[in-house]
């Protein structure tokens, strides 16, 4: 059965971005979010998201209600998962969370309801451990910000079937995004390098080697990356990056992988990057 109706639990940054997407893409999606503000604060950046899509000539008026009319929010995660195709996970990057949510939406979705996790390093046979129906387990992890990247990297464990990998790629392909599949590895493909990138970037700036701008120059224009690896890592946040950082380190025991102590004082000081205002760049 095609897949019409998608719960995203977690309404933060990749979830509110997910859901955007989704909507436009003729979704039914329920946004799901425990905490106190986050579904109004998603609303709201979705409606402006919206409304860039509008100034861009890429939607009317019409297609912005329409797309809205197509979104519901609440805080429990069990009655938005009960008659939904495919769950979508973009809680905190914590294995005992995620973990305890997928327990949850396992025993009030549906038998034949695909899960994904929205992880960008947590092994995704650890997230399925303990579940009834494995084989309906996978990654789906999205890129941020989720409406402009065109990447969708679908993570499959031992026990997923190839029916919920063909699933998720219909999925994906329905909202616009250029999909690859890599297996359960600690960082899969994308954040296991670009993460390399990133941290070493940050050891340079830790000893003096040269600007974060100048980095990101040296990247942007010597290697065509859209984006400096500096940069980019504010738009991520910092926070973020360091929890990945810390989990691939404990994983692949790899140096490369240790978080730098200049990551670790900027989080400790609230410099998170672009959702705080100020990481290595002011925003």
């Amino acid at each position: 059965m095609p897949t019409e109706r998608i719960a995203i639990i977690g309404a933060g940054t990749m979830g509110h971005g997910i859901a955007q997407v989704a909507i436009l893409s003729g979704f039914d999606v329920r946004l799901c979010d425990a905490a106190p503000g986050v579904l109004d604060r998603a609303r709201t950046q979705i409606r402006a998201g919206l409304e860039k899509t509008i100034e861009k000539g890429r939607l009317d008026a019409a297609g912005r209600d329409a797309a809205l009319a197509r979104l519901t929010t609440g805080s429990d995660a069990r009655p938005a998962v009960r008659d939904a195709d495919l769950v979508i996970e973009a809680i905190p990057e914590r294995l005992e969370l995620k973990q305890a949510l997928f327990a949850t939406i396992e025993e009030a979705a549906s038998p034949g309801c695909l899960l994904a996790s929205n992880t960008s390093s947590l092994r995704i046979g650890a997230i399925a451990e303990g579940r009834r129906r494995p084989e309906r387990i996978l990654g789906m992890h999205f890129f941020n910000p989720v409406p402009v990247m065109s990447l969708l990297e679908i993570v499959v464990h031992e026990k997923t079937s190839p029916e919920a990998l063909e699933q998720a790629r219909e999925v994906g392909v329905r909202l616009g995004k250029t999909c690859i599949v890599v297996q359960d590895s600690p960082g899969f493909a994308s954040s296991r390098l670009g993460l390399a990138l990133g941290l070493e970037a940050i050891r340079m700036v830790e000893q003096g080697v040269a600007t974060p701008e100048d980095i990101d120059t040296a990247m942007e224009l010597g290697y065509r990356h859209p984006m400096g690896p500096l940069k980019l890592t504010d738009v991520v946040g910092l926070d973020v990056r360091l929890a990945v950082a810390e989990s691939l380190h404990r994983e692949l025991r790899s140096e490369a992988f240790r978080p730098p102590k200049l990551l670790v004082e900027m989080v400790r000081e609230g410099r998170l990057g672009k959702k705080s205002g100020r990481g290595f760049y002011e925003w």
